[in-house]
């Protein structure tokens, strides 16, 4: 696209040359005075009207944010620019789950010697893949006589994470069954915590002896220490549906946005403890994370949540069985509004195949509450609706009876108390018939 001529240059071209026409045709020299400073206006753009386009080349500081977190969008104009460009202009088109800085994500920079620099702050207020537009940016020449619209680069993909919570909760773990860790496990063994003091066996480590004991006892004794162990731990996210309104992180949260932000802050806490974490997506037959440890893995598993949707293919309660299969000593936690049959059903088959299953319930509060409120608060609310969350009422009460706490979604500590009670039946003898 060529410079053209900006509507100003076009009007002051017509009135200037109405106003000499006058003056010439009907001898009036007072349109003279006022035609002849309107044309030379409009020759002098004329005369400096630019030939060459600038080169716009657009940068984010970061492409992978936070929830909450910003960033700058930069558009660069090289030095190299056509000294008759006197103005250039950039307006982002606003995305959905972004807030700029400024409101109108538009800003205009005078041209002088140098690089032209234009800067717009982006703030993602949603995790998600999301993509900033190409920019409309616009060059004027001197007077505001000429412009042309500049093609920018392609659009910047900007990758928001879920937000981790600061999620804590106790180490009391059912179960540990690995190798390394920081949960204290029932079997004696290498590790930090003391069991107590034995005689000395054949295999013992010299160095476990307890001297004290050994020489008022006149026999060795060792210091017994208990094996320090990590468990596996299989968050479940089901991605089956959205109930509630998202409003980003500045305001209220769909049961969506609590499973995967709750996700996050769950992977991330027993990483940090040295567990291993595994991600099953109930929306998606091939999406999903294996078991694995570190900080390399809790980035897997972040950039596996940013796509989760709720309009991916949700698998039936024979599909999760066949393509999930969970080992008996797992710990696992089912993210999820607890609405849809597939998952209850899916719960129970983890249970009577020895897992110690957490439900998290991540349905927003205010509809949760429906059925509490009075009958004329909840008249707005249909019939059908009110019936079916009495149903899941019932069914929570069911899987409660199978052993099964559900507990809502509250940030750190929301866990302590259910993982203090598995850790207490997996620890209790069991009585065999």
């Amino acid at each position: 696209m060529s410079w053209r001529p900006t509507h100003a240059q076009i009007r002051a071209v017509c009135v200037a040359a109405v106003l000499l026409g006058v003056a010439v045709l009907l001898r009036r020299p007072d349109a003279a005075v006022f035609g002849l400073p309107i044309a030379f206006l409009a020759g002098w753009g004329r005369y400096f009207r630019p030939h060459g386009r600038p080169d716009v080349h657009t940068e984010l500081d970061a492409d992978v944010l936070f929830e909450g977190q910003g960033t700058t969008y930069r558009l660069r104009v090289p030095e190299d620019v056509d000294p008759d460009i006197d103005l250039v202009v950039a307006a982002l088109p606003r995305t959905l789950w972004f807030q700029y800085d400024p409101p109108q994500a538009a800003i205009a920079e005078p041209v002088a010697n140098g690089e032209v620099t234009l800067e717009v702050g982006v703030r993602s207020k949603r995790w998600g893949l999301r993509s900033l537009e190409r920019p409309t940016v616009t060059a004027t020449s001197v007077l505001g006589a000429y412009r042309v619209q500049v093609t920018s680069a392609e659009p910047q993909a900007v990758t928001t994470l879920p937000l981790r919570e600061g999620f804590e909760a106790v180490d009391a773990v059912p179960r540990p069954a690995g190798l390394v860790g920081l949960h204290r496990s029932r079997r004696p063994g290498e590790g930090t915590e003391l069991s107590g003091v034995r005689p000395f066996r054949t295999g013992d480590r010299l160095r476990r002896i307890n001297w004290a004991v050994s020489a008022r006892t006149q026999e060795l004794h060792v210091t017994s220490t208990w094996s320090d162990r990590d468990t596996e731990v299989v968050i479940m996210v089901d991605t089956g549906g959205e109930i509630g309104i998202s409003e980003g992180i500045d305001g209220r949260s769909s049961s969506l946005d609590t499973a995967v932000r709750a996700a996050a802050a769950i992977a991330e806490h027993y990483l940090r403890n040295g567990d291993r974490v595994r991600l099953i997506d109930t929306g998606s037959l091939f999406r999903g994370v294996r078991s694995g440890s570190g900080r390399g893995h809790l980035r897997r598993i972040l950039d596996t949540l940013v796509h989760a949707d709720r309009r991916g293919r949700q698998q039936d309660e024979e599909q999760l069985a066949r393509r999930n299969r969970v080992r008996s000593d797992s710990l696992v936690l089912v993210l999820s509004p607890l609405l849809r049959r597939t998952m209850l059903g899916y719960i129970v088959t983890l249970v009577h195949s020895g897992c110690t299953v957490i439900a998290i319930d991540t349905l927003p509060p205010d509809v949760a509450s429906i059925i509490d409120v009075d009958a004329h608060d909840a008249r707005s609310w249909p019939l059908a609706w009110r019936l079916r969350l009495l149903e899941r009422r019932r069914d929570l009460d069911r899987l409660s009876d199978l052993g099964v706490p559900t507990v809502p979604w509250q940030g750190s500590g929301t866990l302590d108390e259910v993982l203090r009670d598995a850790a207490r039946l997996s620890a209790a003898p069991r009585i065999r018939s």
